[in-house]
C-alpha cells in the first residue's frame, strides 16, 4: 500500500466503494436534521436519506458539525502505535474548523509520541474537489513517492483547484453564514440562480442567471474559461461531476461536459465520474447543487 496512509474528513465526497478500494481512512462529520442530535454521517444517516429528509422539509434547515478532537486523536493514536505514516487532507479551513482540529489532535499525540509521523494539509478545497486531493494522494502513495515528497506534491497542486457549480438558490448559503462575498449579490426572487466558483479556499460569485438551465450554461462557460486558460492536455488534470438530489440531471450535464472536453481538444481522458455530494456540503448548498471539479494531477516521476 505504500509509504503511508490517506485519511480525509467527511468533507472528501468519495464512493464507498472508492474508500474501500483505496485504503482511505475517513474521519466523519455530523449531521443535525433542523433539531435534536447531530448523526454521523454515513453512520446513522445516509446521503439518500439526508437529501429526501431536505427535499420533504422546505424551509427547514439542517446543521452540520465537524469531527472532534478526540475523534482525530483516536485515529492518529492508531497510526502511531502502528509505526506508520499518515497524510491528513482537510476541508478548506474557510469553511470548518476540522483543519484545527486536526491540529490540536496531533500536538496532543505528540505528547506521547513525539515522533509521530503524520502530516495535517488544509487542502484548500472541499466536496468533490477534496475527492479528487485524497485519489491524487492515493496515487502518490500506490506508486511509491514517499510520504515527506507527497505531500509536498499535493500542496503543489493545491491552488489549481476550482469548483464551478450552481444551487437552487441562496437560502441555505445564506443560513449556514457561508454566503461571503455573494452578499448583497444575488436575489432569490424572479428566478435568479447565483453561479459559484471555489478558488483559494473560498467561495465567489461567477455570475448569475435567470432559471436553472442559464446558470448551468454558465457554469459550463466558466469551467471553459478555466480550463482553456490552464491546460494543454486532457493528462495534466482530473475532473469529475458533483450533484445533490437529481442523478438523472448529472448525467445530462455529463454529456455536456464530454462535448466542451471535445470541442477544446480536451478529451480522451475515459469516463468523467459522477459523484454525490455529501450531507455534510449540502447543508450549505441545499438539495439542488451541480457542477464541475477540476484539478491538476500530481506529479508521479
Amino acid at each position: 500500500m505504500g509509504d503511508f496512509v490517506v485519511i480525509t474528513d467527511g468533507s472528501g465526497d468519495l464512493p464507498a466503494e472508492v474508500i474501500k478500494d483505496r485504503g482511505i481512512r475517513v474521519i466523519n462529520f455530523f449531521v443535525m436534521l433542523g433539531g435534536g442530535d447531530y448523526l454521523q454521517q454515513n453512520v446513522d444517516i445516509s446521503d439518500d436519506e439526508f437529501y429526501e429528509w431536505m427535499v420533504t422539509h422546505p424551509g427547514l434547515y439542517p446543521s452540520s458539525s465537524t469531527p472532534s478532537t478526540q475523534d482525530y486523536l483516536k485515529v492518529f493514536t492508531e497510526i502511531a502505535e502502528a509505526g506508520e505514516k499518515a497524510i491528513v487532507l482537510c476541508i478548506t479551513e474557510k469553511f470548518s474548523n476540522s483543519y484545527q482540529t486536526a491540529r490540536i489532535a496531533l500536538d496532543l499525540l505528540r505528547e506521547d509520541y513525539p515522533d509521530a509521523q503524520i502530516t495535517v494539509i488544509n487542502s484548500m478545497v472541499n466536496t468533490v474537489l477534496q475527492g479528487l486531493m485524497v485519489l491524487e494522494a492515493c496515487n502518490l502513495r500506490d506508486a511509491g513517492v514517499g510520504y515527506e515528497e507527497a505531500a509536498k506534491r499535493l500542496i503543489e497542486i493545491r491552488p489549481s483547484g476550482r469548483i464551478f457549480f450552481t444551487i437552487g438558490g441562496i437560502d441555505y448559503l445564506a443560513h449556514g453564514g457561508r454566503i461571503g462575498k455573494l452578499a448583497g449579490k444575488v436575489s432569490s426572487v424572479l428566478s435568479i440562480r447565483p453561479v459559484i466558483t471555489l478558488k483559494e479556499g473560498e467561495i465567489f460569485l461567477g455570475g448569475v442567471a435567470r432559471g436553472r438551465a442559464k446558470s448551468l450554461d454558465k457554469t459550463l462557460k466558466n469551467a471553459e474559461e478555466y480550463l482553456r486558460e490552464t491546460f494543454t492536455s486532457r493528462e495534466q488534470f482530473e475532473l469529475c461531476i458533483g450533484y445533490g438530489y437529481d442523478y438523472n440531471e448529472a448525467l445530462d450535464f455529463r454529456t455536456r461536459v464530454e462535448g466542451l472536453l471535445e470541442d477544446l481538444g480536451l478529451g480522451g481522458g475515459g469516463e468523467i465520474h459522477i459523484t454525490h455530494i455529501s450531507s455534510v456540503i449540502a447543508v450549505h448548498t441545499g438539495p439542488y447543487a451541480l457542477g464541475i471539479g477540476i484539478l491538476a494531477k500530481a506529479r508521479l516521476d
